[in-house]
């Protein structure tokens, strides 16, 4: 089998240059709004990795009740008299694991799914059926339902954000690895009698993976707007902090229209993670794609 491996690889090794993934790299890098969303994002997840070095877990009460934004509480304290810095920074942990997790899981799902049905004839009739399906059913309310019967937790957040993401990076997923798998270096390798395990890992995943990594990062983004929309409605995790469950507590003590700090800032902490994601996936299409390229390569 390793003769073969070494004989399909010789077969199929492209010319000496430029790797694909250090053109993009250096395209990518001549986009700065795609730099800074990334920095972001960067940084979003070292709060989350440093939360117990940055401030102190929000528990018990405060005397500085609905306190605004001052030197002692840059974002203000909640009815409780806690301060909303840590709430954030503590929830930004919980928001990015869930978004992290939930992403993987949704991943894994989905590339599972989308390359079986772009590889396997016979099955992508019934995958694709399946995946229809599932985009056809309101989301929302079956996340709902779903989460308030299996009980509030981050484990049930991820799974449940997880089994309504996956259909959406399966088509994506199929759809590039349809052309894929008729390429003539991928025919070949069948007629020499590699097995299918081999030509998925050796050609197919790798083609795809472009596509893999935007899927990531976008529905991660999507990951931590689903969990503080169900957070918000009470169904998040009540021993973690997140951002939805800050929301949530301001809606609930009747802050959010006499204490504009209790909501304005896990908003903007939402608000900048979704519109870092989109650039990063934005730049980094741009980056791959020799059309859009701005570094001349091709």
């Amino acid at each position: 089998m390793s003769g073969l491996s070494e004989e399909l690889t010789t077969a199929v090794e492209p010319a000496a240059g430029p790797t694909p993934a250090s053109r993009t790299w250096r395209a990518f890098r001549r986009n700065p709004l795609g730099l800074v969303a990334a920095g972001l994002l960067v940084v979003l997840l070292l709060v989350a990795l440093a939360a117990p070095l940055i401030a102190d877990y929000p528990r018990g009460y405060g005397e500085d009740v609905l306190a605004g934004p001052s030197a002692a509480h840059w974002f203000g304290t909640d009815h409780l008299g806690r301060d909303i810095f840590a709430q954030v920074v503590w929830g930004t942990r919980t928001s990015m694991a869930v978004g992290l997790g939930a992403s993987a899981l949704a991943i894994v799902l989905g590339v599972a799914v989308g390359v079986g049905g772009a590889y396997f004839k016979r099955l992508d009739g019934v995958l694709g059926l399946f995946v229809d399906v599932m985009l056809s059913l309101p989301v929302l309310p079956l996340m709902i339902l779903v989460a308030a019967l299996a009980g509030p937790s981050v484990t049930t957040l991820v799974v449940v954000i997880a089994v309504f993401s996956w259909p959406e990076v399966a088509r994506v997923v199929r759809s590039q690895a349809l052309p894929i798998v008729t390429l003539s270096y991928v025919d070949a390798a069948h007629v020499m009698g590699a097995p299918n395990r081999w030509v998925l890992v050796r050609h197919v995943l790798p083609a795809v993976s472009p596509v893999i990594a935007v899927s990531v990062v976008v529905t991660a983004s999507r990951a931590v707007l689903s969990e503080a929309g169900l957070a918000f409605l009470g169904l998040g995790d009540p021993s973690s902090w997140s951002w939805g469950t800050i929301l949530y507590n301001a809606q609930r003590s009747g802050a959010l229209s006499s204490s504009w700090w209790t909501a304005f800032f896990p908003s903007l902490a939402i608000l900048l993670l979704v519109v870092a994601a989109t650039l990063v996936a934005l730049a980094y299409n741009d980056a791959r794609n020799p059309r859009t390229r701005q570094d001349g390569t091709r």
